[in-house]
Protein backbone atom coordinates (compact mmCIF):
# COMPACT_ATOMS: atom_id res chain seq x y z
CA UNK A 1 0.00 0.00 0.00
CA UNK A 2 2.64 2.18 0.95
CA UNK A 3 5.02 1.30 -2.32
CA UNK A 4 2.06 1.98 -4.66
CA UNK A 5 1.10 5.57 -2.69
CA UNK A 6 4.74 6.73 -3.01
CA UNK A 7 4.84 4.97 -6.80
CA UNK A 8 2.14 7.34 -7.47
CA UNK A 9 3.56 10.50 -5.10
CA UNK A 10 6.90 10.01 -7.48
CA UNK A 11 4.74 9.74 -10.84
CA UNK A 12 2.54 13.13 -10.05
CA UNK A 13 6.12 14.92 -8.76
CA UNK A 14 8.17 14.18 -11.65
CA UNK A 15 6.15 15.97 -14.17
CA UNK A 16 6.41 19.43 -12.04
CA UNK A 17 9.96 18.57 -11.76
CA UNK A 18 10.89 18.69 -14.95
CA UNK A 19 8.40 21.30 -15.92
CA UNK A 20 10.33 23.75 -13.28
CA UNK A 21 13.71 22.63 -14.70
CA UNK A 22 12.35 23.51 -18.09
CA UNK A 23 11.44 26.74 -17.02
CA UNK A 24 14.87 27.08 -14.88
CA UNK A 25 16.72 26.43 -18.62
CA UNK A 26 14.35 28.83 -20.23
CA UNK A 27 14.63 32.09 -17.84
CA UNK A 28 18.89 31.44 -17.85
CA UNK A 29 17.92 31.33 -21.56
CA UNK A 30 16.76 34.94 -21.59
CA UNK A 31 19.22 36.09 -18.84
CA UNK A 32 22.06 34.86 -21.44
CA UNK A 33 20.81 36.84 -24.21
CA UNK A 34 20.01 39.97 -22.20
CA UNK A 35 23.81 39.48 -21.06
CA UNK A 36 25.53 38.79 -24.77
CA UNK A 37 23.56 41.71 -25.95
CA UNK A 38 24.30 44.07 -23.02
CA UNK A 39 27.80 42.91 -23.51
CA UNK A 40 28.28 44.04 -27.26
CA UNK A 41 26.82 47.37 -26.51
CA UNK A 42 27.89 48.77 -23.48
CA UNK A 43 31.08 49.99 -25.38
CA UNK A 44 28.56 51.55 -27.18
CA UNK A 45 27.27 53.47 -24.00
CA UNK A 46 27.96 57.35 -24.70
CA UNK A 47 26.55 56.64 -27.77
CA UNK A 48 23.26 55.38 -27.40
CA UNK A 49 22.66 57.72 -24.25
CA UNK A 50 23.33 60.82 -27.12
CA UNK A 51 20.58 59.11 -29.43
CA UNK A 52 18.58 58.78 -26.67
CA UNK A 53 18.95 62.49 -25.86
CA UNK A 54 18.55 64.34 -29.54
CA UNK A 55 15.04 64.94 -29.20
CA UNK A 56 15.96 66.74 -26.02
CA UNK A 57 18.98 68.60 -27.17
CA UNK A 58 17.79 69.51 -30.48
CA UNK A 59 14.90 71.74 -28.51
CA UNK A 60 17.31 73.22 -26.15
CA UNK A 61 18.16 76.72 -26.16
CA UNK A 62 20.92 77.90 -28.07
CA UNK A 63 24.40 77.33 -25.68
CA UNK A 64 22.08 74.95 -23.09
CA UNK A 65 23.09 71.55 -22.02
CA UNK A 66 22.04 68.60 -20.25
CA UNK A 67 23.44 68.34 -16.96
CA UNK A 68 23.84 65.82 -14.12
CA UNK A 69 23.13 66.55 -10.57
CA UNK A 70 25.27 63.50 -9.43
CA UNK A 71 28.70 62.65 -9.33
CA UNK A 72 28.34 58.72 -10.69
CA UNK A 73 25.33 60.22 -12.73
CA UNK A 74 27.69 60.47 -16.51
CA UNK A 75 28.51 56.54 -15.98
CA UNK A 76 25.55 55.44 -14.13
CA UNK A 77 23.17 56.88 -16.52
CA UNK A 78 24.71 55.51 -19.92
CA UNK A 79 25.29 51.50 -18.09
CA UNK A 80 21.67 51.79 -17.17
CA UNK A 81 20.30 52.83 -20.10
CA UNK A 82 22.31 50.20 -22.16
CA UNK A 83 20.59 47.60 -19.68
CA UNK A 84 17.06 48.48 -21.05
CA UNK A 85 18.22 48.71 -24.26
CA UNK A 86 19.67 44.99 -23.59
CA UNK A 87 16.27 44.14 -22.50
CA UNK A 88 14.45 45.70 -25.11
CA UNK A 89 16.19 44.19 -28.00
CA UNK A 90 16.26 40.40 -26.30
CA UNK A 91 12.46 40.88 -26.84
CA UNK A 92 11.87 38.27 -29.08
CA UNK A 93 14.09 35.45 -27.77
CA UNK A 94 12.36 36.11 -24.18
CA UNK A 95 8.71 35.72 -26.10
CA UNK A 96 9.78 32.96 -28.21
CA UNK A 97 10.97 30.97 -24.66
CA UNK A 98 8.08 31.78 -22.62
CA UNK A 99 5.92 30.17 -26.07
CA UNK A 100 8.44 27.09 -26.29
CA UNK A 101 7.49 26.54 -22.73
CA UNK A 102 3.50 26.82 -23.24
CA UNK A 103 2.84 25.69 -26.76
CA UNK A 104 2.90 22.33 -25.61
CA UNK A 105 0.17 22.73 -23.59
CA UNK A 106 -1.73 24.50 -26.07
CA UNK A 107 -4.48 22.86 -29.18
CA UNK A 108 -3.67 23.20 -32.91
CA UNK A 109 -6.03 25.61 -33.31
CA UNK A 110 -5.31 27.71 -30.27
CA UNK A 111 -1.71 27.69 -31.77
CA UNK A 112 -2.68 29.15 -35.05
CA UNK A 113 -4.19 31.97 -33.19
CA UNK A 114 -1.62 32.50 -30.60
CA UNK A 115 1.66 32.43 -33.05
CA UNK A 116 0.08 35.54 -35.04
CA UNK A 117 -0.81 37.28 -31.54
CA UNK A 118 3.25 36.94 -30.08
CA UNK A 119 4.46 38.13 -33.29
CA UNK A 120 2.34 41.00 -33.47
CA UNK A 121 2.82 41.72 -29.97
CA UNK A 122 6.59 42.39 -30.81
CA UNK A 123 6.04 44.61 -33.65
CA UNK A 124 3.46 46.61 -32.11
CA UNK A 125 5.25 47.32 -28.72
CA UNK A 126 8.71 48.20 -30.61
CA UNK A 127 5.90 50.54 -32.94
CA UNK A 128 4.81 52.35 -29.87
CA UNK A 129 8.31 52.95 -28.49
CA UNK A 130 9.69 53.98 -32.20
CA UNK A 131 6.38 56.09 -32.71
CA UNK A 132 6.74 57.58 -29.15
CA UNK A 133 10.41 58.66 -29.90
CA UNK A 134 9.85 59.99 -33.36
CA UNK A 135 6.94 61.47 -32.98
CA UNK A 136 5.81 62.04 -29.36
CA UNK A 137 9.55 63.22 -27.76
CA UNK A 138 10.12 66.04 -30.33
CA UNK A 139 6.30 67.80 -30.15
CA UNK A 140 6.42 67.04 -26.48
CA UNK A 141 9.79 68.65 -25.69
CA UNK A 142 9.73 71.49 -28.09
CA UNK A 143 6.43 72.53 -26.28
CA UNK A 144 8.23 72.25 -22.40
CA UNK A 145 11.01 74.09 -23.51
CA UNK A 146 8.76 76.78 -25.63
CA UNK A 147 6.84 77.61 -22.34
CA UNK A 148 9.11 77.91 -20.55
CA UNK A 149 9.06 81.28 -18.14
CA UNK A 150 11.68 84.04 -19.20
CA UNK A 151 14.75 83.78 -17.32
CA UNK A 152 14.52 80.14 -16.81
CA UNK A 153 17.39 77.88 -18.45
CA UNK A 154 16.34 74.63 -19.53
CA UNK A 155 18.73 72.14 -18.43
CA UNK A 156 17.28 68.85 -18.09
CA UNK A 157 18.85 66.43 -15.71
CA UNK A 158 20.00 63.14 -17.78
CA UNK A 159 19.42 60.68 -15.21
CA UNK A 160 15.78 62.49 -14.43
CA UNK A 161 15.80 62.65 -18.61
CA UNK A 162 16.35 58.56 -19.08
CA UNK A 163 13.33 58.22 -16.15
CA UNK A 164 11.01 60.34 -18.03
CA UNK A 165 11.71 58.64 -21.73
CA UNK A 166 11.96 55.22 -20.54
CA UNK A 167 8.39 55.68 -18.47
CA UNK A 168 6.67 57.82 -21.45
CA UNK A 169 8.39 54.41 -23.90
CA UNK A 170 6.97 52.01 -21.76
CA UNK A 171 3.60 53.54 -21.77
CA UNK A 172 3.30 53.73 -25.31
CA UNK A 173 4.84 50.24 -26.03
CA UNK A 174 1.77 49.37 -23.79
CA UNK A 175 -0.83 51.35 -25.31
CA UNK A 176 0.04 49.76 -28.96
CA UNK A 177 -0.88 46.78 -27.63
CA UNK A 178 -4.86 47.68 -27.48
CA UNK A 179 -5.29 45.22 -30.25
CA UNK A 180 -3.67 41.96 -29.23
CA UNK A 181 -6.16 42.51 -25.86
CA UNK A 182 -8.42 42.94 -27.87
CA UNK A 183 -8.38 39.78 -29.86
CA UNK A 184 -7.69 38.06 -27.20
CA UNK A 185 -10.72 39.02 -24.96
CA UNK A 186 -12.75 38.08 -28.27
CA UNK A 187 -10.82 34.61 -28.68
CA UNK A 188 -11.61 33.96 -24.98
CA UNK A 189 -14.96 34.67 -25.11
CA UNK A 190 -15.18 36.99 -22.64
CA UNK A 191 -16.66 39.74 -24.64
CA UNK A 192 -17.64 39.65 -28.61
CA UNK A 193 -16.73 42.55 -31.46
CA UNK A 194 -20.30 43.38 -31.32
CA UNK A 195 -20.83 44.01 -27.78
CA UNK A 196 -17.26 46.21 -27.93
CA UNK A 197 -18.23 48.12 -31.04
CA UNK A 198 -21.32 49.15 -29.00
CA UNK A 199 -18.87 50.28 -25.90
CA UNK A 200 -17.40 52.86 -28.49
CA UNK A 201 -17.78 55.71 -26.91
CA UNK A 202 -16.75 54.57 -23.58
CA UNK A 203 -13.58 53.08 -24.56
CA UNK A 204 -12.96 56.41 -26.69
CA UNK A 205 -13.16 58.32 -23.10
CA UNK A 206 -10.96 55.82 -21.55
CA UNK A 207 -8.23 55.94 -23.88
CA UNK A 208 -7.87 59.70 -23.18
CA UNK A 209 -8.07 58.84 -19.21
CA UNK A 210 -5.55 56.48 -19.92
CA UNK A 211 -3.58 58.93 -21.53
CA UNK A 212 -4.05 61.72 -18.87
CA UNK A 213 -2.34 59.29 -16.12
CA UNK A 214 0.37 57.52 -18.53
CA UNK A 215 1.60 60.88 -20.09
CA UNK A 216 2.50 63.94 -18.57
CA UNK A 217 -0.46 66.60 -18.00
CA UNK A 218 -0.15 68.10 -21.30
CA UNK A 219 -2.72 67.54 -23.81
CA UNK A 220 -0.06 66.93 -26.93
CA UNK A 221 1.12 63.45 -24.86
CA UNK A 222 -2.39 62.74 -24.17
CA UNK A 223 -4.02 63.16 -27.64
CA UNK A 224 -0.74 61.44 -29.24
CA UNK A 225 -1.38 58.52 -27.20
CA UNK A 226 -4.93 58.50 -26.90
CA UNK A 227 -5.81 58.80 -29.95
CA UNK A 228 -3.91 55.82 -31.12
CA UNK A 229 -5.01 53.53 -28.67
CA UNK A 230 -8.49 53.84 -30.12
CA UNK A 231 -7.65 53.33 -33.32
CA UNK A 232 -5.58 50.37 -32.74
CA UNK A 233 -8.59 49.18 -30.77
CA UNK A 234 -11.09 49.70 -34.25
CA UNK A 235 -8.18 47.28 -35.61
CA UNK A 236 -8.66 44.75 -32.74
CA UNK A 237 -11.99 44.38 -33.62
CA UNK A 238 -11.58 44.25 -36.96
CA UNK A 239 -9.05 41.18 -36.53
CA UNK A 240 -11.39 39.72 -33.63
CA UNK A 241 -14.12 39.64 -36.42
CA UNK A 242 -11.97 37.10 -37.99
CA UNK A 243 -10.65 35.15 -35.21
CA UNK A 244 -14.12 34.19 -33.87
CA UNK A 245 -16.75 34.47 -36.00
CA UNK A 246 -18.74 31.94 -34.58
CA UNK A 247 -19.14 33.66 -31.37
CA UNK A 248 -19.97 37.26 -33.21
CA UNK A 249 -22.79 34.82 -35.45
CA UNK A 250 -24.36 33.38 -32.41
CA UNK A 251 -24.48 36.89 -30.83
CA UNK A 252 -25.86 38.03 -34.10
CA UNK A 253 -28.19 35.28 -34.10
CA UNK A 254 -28.91 35.64 -29.95
CA UNK A 255 -30.02 39.30 -31.22
CA UNK A 256 -32.10 38.94 -33.56
CA UNK A 257 -33.94 36.61 -32.00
Amino acid sequence: MNQSSSHHSEDVELPLIQHLKELRDRLLRCLAAVFLIFLSLVYFAPEIYAFVATPMQKVLPEGAQMIAYEVASPFLTPFKLTLYVSFFLAMPVILYQIWSFIAPAMYKHEKRVAIPLFISSVILFYAGVAFAYFVVFPLMFGFFTSVAPVGIQVAPDIASYLSFVLMVSFAFGLAFETPVATVLLIWAGIVSADSLAQKRPYVFIGCFVIGMLLTPPDVISQTLLAVPMWLLFEVGIVFGRWVNPTANAQSEGSEAG
